[in-house]
Parts: structure tokens; sequence; C-alpha cells
């Protein structure tokens, strides 16, 4: 039933309306159509040395394969749901040396950025994907996947999701492998040498929505970051900042998740921006602080924040610094709907 309605002399009208299972639209055309977007969730950041040991002492209290995925999920505390905005689910996930996250698959597509490793790996569709610091990896929608710890030290990445995305559209669907681990019929990163060097296949076409490269290790990145420092001007918004992207297409990663590797100089203050996407964003080198709508966050390597949609963004920072960032930029593209406003 309708409250504070505008127009009360027609209350009577609306409890007969709301019987019928109707509602007048222009008592509630405000809330559906606004001039501006509405930032959901709150910018937040997460301390690696806070939770760092959260993670260490619930792996001496659960193992990976009872826990199914050893996960801190990263809670936004101005969402009354779980996620870390309002399309998108973040969290630390960790697995202890010679452990074992058995294998499955999920209608939810998936990202993995490696913050500490001392040697592992993630198999997606038959095929070991290394992780090491700074790596970033993709597990697409229906793709099998299991990830195993072949060092001697923690192996621990942040997740990145579109399970709010995925529940939105009612299309949640996941399985279970028969095994703990996926049977293994390519080379280790071979979709890096198969499709990832400015060639592609002759025959065996790919025809999946998502990019046919499973790892993007962060040593190609570096190179790359640094070619555009070393040739480029920083832009006064992003600095020297680079784009994921699928080789087959130029266009992103995954079908509903955008990620993005930005290097800020020392000593450098950002242009204020902001976007219709909500972004994550991962300290892989440097320190600095950010200014996130009216917060302020000091961070440091590995530290993790969200800036939620239409909501500014400013970074500045004290030394040399390298972000790894992901968003829901991907679907708002193919849908028309993004937007950005840049000072």
């Amino acid at each position: 039933m309708l409250k504070d309605v505008k127009h009360k002399h027609l209350q009577p009208a609306y409890d007969e309306m709301f019987k019928a299972s109707t509602l007048p639209l222009w008592e509630i055309y405000d809330n559906l159509i606004t001039e501006v977007p509405t930032p959901a969730g709150d910018p937040f950041i997460w301390r690696y040395a806070t939770l760092r040991p959260l993670l260490v002492d619930a792996g001496s209290q659960i193992s990976a394969a009872e826990a199914e995925r050893r996960v801190l999920a990263l809670r936004n505390p101005g969402l009354d749901r779980p996620g870390v905005a309002q399309t998108l689910f973040a969290g630390l996930q960790m697995v202890l040396p010679g452990e074992v996250a058995p294998a499955h698959r999920h209608t939810q597509g998936a990202i993995r950025f490696v913050l500490e490793s001392t040697g592992g790996y993630t198999a997606v569709q038959g095929e070991r994907c290394q992780m090491r610091r700074g790596d970033f990896i993709t597990t697409p929608s229906w793709c099998w996947h299991d990830h195993k710890n072949d060092g001697d030290g923690p192996l621990i990445w942040l997740d990145g999701l579109d399970i709010p995305l995925v529940g939105f559209f009612g299309a949640r669907f996941g399985e279970q492998n028969e095994s703990d681990q996926q049977p293994i019929f390519r080379e280790d990163d071979n979709s890096i040498s198969r499709w990832g060097s400015g060639l592609k296949p002759l025959m065996g076409e790919h025809v999946h929505p998502y990019s046919p490269v499973y790892s993007y290790p962060y040593e190609r990145v570096a190179e790359a970051l640094n070619a555009m420092q070393t040739n480029d001007e920083p832009d006064p918004h992003h600095g020297w900042k680079m784009v994921y992207s699928n080789p087959m297409t130029g266009g992103h990663v995954l079908p509903t998740i955008a990620a993005f590797a930005q290097k800020l100089p020392a000593s450098f203050q950002t242009r204020t921006w902001r976007t219709t996407e909500s972004c994550v964003f991962a300290v892989v080198e440097g320190r600095g602080k950010a200014t996130i709508g009216d917060q302020v966050f000091s961070f440091e390597e590995n530290d993790v924040m969200v800036s939620p949609n239409w909501t500014d963004i400013q970074f500045e920072t004290e030394t040399e610094a390298v972000l790894f960032s992901f968003s829901d930029r991907a679907p708002q593209e193919l849908l028309g709907l993004f937007r950005e406003e840049l000072d």
C-alpha cells in the first residue's frame, strides 16, 4: 500500500488499485525516472593489513575443501544485501600450500587478481593458468575452474563476480565436478600463446562472448604501462590507463565485467571524474590517497577500495602507483547506458 501519497484525496482509489495489483504511476514516477543516478552503496576501503590475519585465522579453522571457497566476502556498509556494489561481488580468497579448491562451474562470470603468491594456479576449461602476484585471470560463465596452491606460502587473490547482476536476471545455475580437479588437456597458459600475441588460429573460431585469453600476466601489463609512460604524457584524470581486452573484438574480457590497469606518477593528483559504473580498485604498487565522494582514504599495496556509481573519484599519490580495477562498465556499454563526467 502506498504511503505519503501526493494526492491524499485519491487514497480510497489507490487502495482499490493496490487490491488489483496495480499502482498509480504518477505517485511513484519520481522514484523511477530521475535526472541523475543515485549512487548505490558507500565508498569504502578494505585494508589488507586487517583482512590478511582474518584469512590466515580462517585457514587454521576450516579447509578449502570444507569451505568450498575460503573467501572473505567484502560487504559494502551502504547496501542491505551482499555485494561490494549493486551489480558486483568481491572477496579475498585464500588457498594454503597443498590445498585444492574443488572444481565447479556457474553462470556467474568471475575474475581473479593475485595479491600474494609463492606458486599456484587456477585451472580453467582444461588449462592451468599460473597465479603470480599481479596476474589477472578470468573464469567466464559456465567454465569449469579449480584452484591449487603448489607453493610454500598462502595463495591470496581478489575475487570479482557478477553475482548480483546474474541474480537480478534470475539466471543462477551451478554444478560441481565429479572430481576435485578437472582433467587438464592443454599446456599451461595455452590461451596466452594461442590468442594473445596478435594472432588467432585460422581454424576453430572462438564463438563465445568472452575473451579466449584466460590469463593476463602482470609482467606483460607492466611492460605495456611502462611503454605508455615512456611515450605519452599522463592523462590528467587517469594517468596511464589500459583496458584488459578481448583480442577477438577489442572489447572487454567478459560481457558483464570490465577490467583495467593504470599507473600514476609520484606526487600526482588526478582531476576529478565520475561515471555510471561501480568500480573496485586494488593497489598493486605504491602509496597515496583516494577521495571517493566525500570520503578520503589513504592506501597502500593490496588495499581494496570501492567507488559506487556516479560518485566523484580523485587520486593523489605519494609514490609512483599502479592500480588494478574492475567494474560493470562492460554491460553498460553494450546496452548504451554508460556515461562519464570529467572535471
